[in-house]
């Protein structure tokens, strides 16, 4: 088991430009202090500079870092794409785990709008429109129904609000960390 029964557990997941990272940082500036950002790009990308593939080493350090920090008493939300069959028996297993609430969130924006947003961020030159086609799946959902389906039409003030209300966090106290 990990965590404890007050400790939230957030897992927000959708395509790329979808807004998880936006949706992410908005939770932790209207939390504050104690909410653990655990991102699948910073993990994945800046801190082992690995590939997406089935059974690569951040699936396990996402899963590490989620569970050490609910265990130091942090609410956790974890980010990314997080495609379902290389990572949903891990967040299967986190899910089961964790002792407090854990809400799912699968933010669903069509592939014209991936395009959209994509164009106005800092990687835009770096990737490109073959790139995102070939990582694009749509609504690719965990199995048993577990995730919220919000789509692109939830503004990211919405969007947040609703999350702080659904998983508690909003009646929470910020922590002393």
């Amino acid at each position: 088991m990990v965590g404890t029964d007050e400790t939230r557990l957030v897992v927000l997941r959708g395509n790329s430009a979808s807004g998880k990272s936006s949706v992410a940082a908005g939770l932790r500036e209207k939390f504050g202090r104690g909410l653990a950002l655990v991102g699948q790009d910073n993990l994945r990308r800046i801190v082992l500079r690995d590939r997406d593939r089935p059974g690569a080493a951040n699936i396990g350090l996402i899963d590490l870092t989620a569970r050490y920090a609910l265990d130091a008493g942090y609410h956790v939300v974890v980010e990314g794409i997080l495609y379902a069959d290389r990572y949903g028996d891990m967040l299967a297993q986190l899910r089961a785990d964790h002792r407090g609430p854990t809400r799912n969130y699968y933010l669903h924006v069509s592939f014209g709008e991936t395009l959209a947003r994509h164009a106005t961020k800092p990687i835009a030159n770096d990737v490109n429109e073959a790139q995102l086609r070939d990582w694009y799946r749509e609504l690719d959902l965990l199995p048993g129904a577990v995730e919220t389906v919000i789509d692109a039409n939830s503004k990211l003030t919405e969007t947040v609000e609703c999350i702080m209300l659904d998983t508690g966090l909003a009646g929470l106290p910020a922590l002393e960390h």
